[in-house]
């Protein structure tokens, strides 16, 4: 049983990290990445679309990316959503597609954009931390023994240490990235 539930806890805990891992793929780093845009939805005949739905997104240059709609007629709400993202993107609408070009960042943007890493850093803690509380209340509604208690806590604080060591990995990585010229 307590196998089980420290299981349970160590795949809350990588579904965190694999959350977190998503969130800072949205974090651009001055290169077109086309999954900076996943999280930007389109008012499409009165319907929240996922804008990966309604076009192809393409990088045909390093500091660039080309949406290709499949529907033409949706090309000013995408225009719109994508300025409205507040990604500090500007899209160029030229009938057909849609151009994005990516602009350098400035040393305080690459400072406000490690500012946002950190914090989204802090709620992936935070959801780690959230998985060892409800794992350790789990753990005492099984009235154990209380060496076997103390075991199984010692365990799932074992799993936190490794998953916030995960995430400072993971986040040293995303800063040198955006530190980088």
């Amino acid at each position: 049983m307590s196998d089980d539930l420290i299981l349970e806890i160590e795949e809350k805990m990588q579904n965190a990290i694999d959350a977190y891992e998503q969130r800072l793929k949205t974090v651009r780093a001055g290169r077109a990445n086309p999954s900076s845009l996943d999280g930007i939805s389109v008012d499409y005949y009165g319907t929240m679309t996922p804008l990966k739905q309604l076009a192809t997104i393409s990088v045909p240059e390093a500091t660039q990316l080309l949406i290709k709609p499949f529907d033409k007629s949706c090309l000013k709400s995408i225009e719109k959503a994508i300025f409205e993202s507040n990604l500090g993107y500007t899209p160029n609408n030229d009938g057909e597609t849609i151009r994005i070009v990516i602009p350098a960042l400035t040393e305080e943007r690459r400072k406000e954009l490690t500012k946002q890493v950190k914090a989204i850093s802090e709620d992936a803690k935070v959801s780690i931390r959230n998985a060892r509380h409800e794992g350790i209340e789990k753990a005492k509604r099984l009235e154990l023994p209380e060496d076997e208690q103390k075991n199984i806590e010692k365990n799932i604080q074992d799993l936190v240490n490794d998953y916030n060591k995960k995430i400072e990995t993971i986040l040293k990585e995303k800063e040198q990235e955006l530190l980088t010229v």
